[in-house]
């Protein structure tokens, strides 16, 4: 092969991998369009007023497609398929609890995004914000709303494997002190004061006495729901195989997810309710694996997202085990009951 002919090879491949990047570029910018345009049979949303003390409404983020997609949206909790008003408020995680939301946003720049963490009131205006050192992957508010919390990736973006590291935070909503990382807690793990280098915490989940919350410690691949005390500032380890925990209205059980032995590596969970009292599990109803910090309807029903033809919907399921997974409405995450 001549030098001459070289070269006309190379500039042929350089042609065609410009090609292709214009392509992927154009198909890009095509979808991302289209999402901006009502798909046709979705969710009917408009624009309108949301708050987070109107009783008996469910608040979460709307996924259809449209002039409103991320956005915080409002349903009566009696009718979550209904229309949906939407606030104007886009998050890409979100909780509320007594009037009190936290939405972590992205921050578009000109490179990259950045993410930070909103405290909302109850009119979703912006009472403070914090800086959020990776993807947002969880978000929750103590029952009376004085406490918030958030979960991020900072290295790697998926439970499912090993290869990740998070930062949990802890705010009081009232006084503004930041806890910026769990990892300035003390664990005691068996009695003692555990330390390690690889420990990892995620999906804090709030009691109602302002002090006690529970979260998952994952280190040397296992991963263990911990009891949180806010005023000792210590983690202690109950009960081993335990994530995204979430706290019953009644205090006394968890939804979780648990990792199942024989499931793919990507999809390795099956949900559970733990007995706080017993640490007895009891499976639940859904033979899918699902990747959610699960919430609570009421004392009998929980609510999870699973992936949906716009990014997720989400299902409704008993809690002692019994019945079958019921999807309450689709493109739609993040759900908050309003009470």
């Amino acid at each position: 092969m001549t030098a001459r002919t070289r070269i006309l090879v190379l500039l042929t491949a350089l042609v065609l991998l410009a090609g292709v990047a214009t392509a992927s570029v154009l198909h890009a910018s095509a979808r991302a369009e289209r999402r901006n345009q009502p798909q046709a049979g979705g969710p009917r949303v408009a624009s309108g007023t949301v708050t987070l003390t109107e009783p008996g409404r469910l608040v979460f983020r709307n996924l259809a497609w449209g002039p409103h997609r991320d956005e915080l949206a409002s349903v009566p909790a009696t009718d979550p398929a209904g229309p949906r008003t939407a606030s104007g408020v886009k998050c890409l995680r979100f909780y509320a609890a007594s009037g009190t939301g936290v939405c972590l946003q992205a921050v578009h720049g000109a490179v990259s995004d950045t993410y930070r963490a909103l405290i909302l009131d109850a009119a979703l205006r912006e009472r403070a914000h914090y800086d959020v050192p990776g993807i947002p992957s969880r978000a929750r508010v103590s029952p009376s709303g004085h406490y918030a919390a958030w979960t991020a990736f900072v290295g790697g973006d998926s439970y499912a494997g090993t290869n990740f590291s998070t930062r949990t935070a802890i705010v009081n909503t009232r006084t503004g002190a930041l806890t910026p990382s769990l990892e300035a807690y003390r664990v005691i793990k068996d009695g003692r004061t555990y330390r390690a280098a690889d420990v990892n915490f995620w999906g804090v989940t709030f009691a109602a006495d302002d002090r006690t919350f529970y979260a998952t410690l994952a280190t040397k691949g296992t991963t263990y729901l911990v009891r949180g005390d806010l005023r000792a500032r210590t983690l202690t380890t109950l009960h081993s195989n335990v994530e995204c925990p979430s706290l019953s209205p009644d205090g006394t059980r968890i939804a979780f997810k648990k990792r199942v032995k024989g499931l793919p590596k990507d999809a390795p969970w099956h949900l559970y309710v733990l007995d706080l009292r017993t640490l007895r599990e009891t499976p639940l109803a859904e033979p899918r694996s699902v990747d959610d910090q699960a919430v609570w309807r009421d004392g009998h029903t929980i609510v999870y997202a699973l992936p949906g033809d716009y990014g997720a919907d989400l299902y409704e399921l008993p809690a002692d085990g019994t019945g079958k997974p019921l999807r309450m409405d689709s493109a739609a995450v993040s759900p908050a009951y309003i009470s």
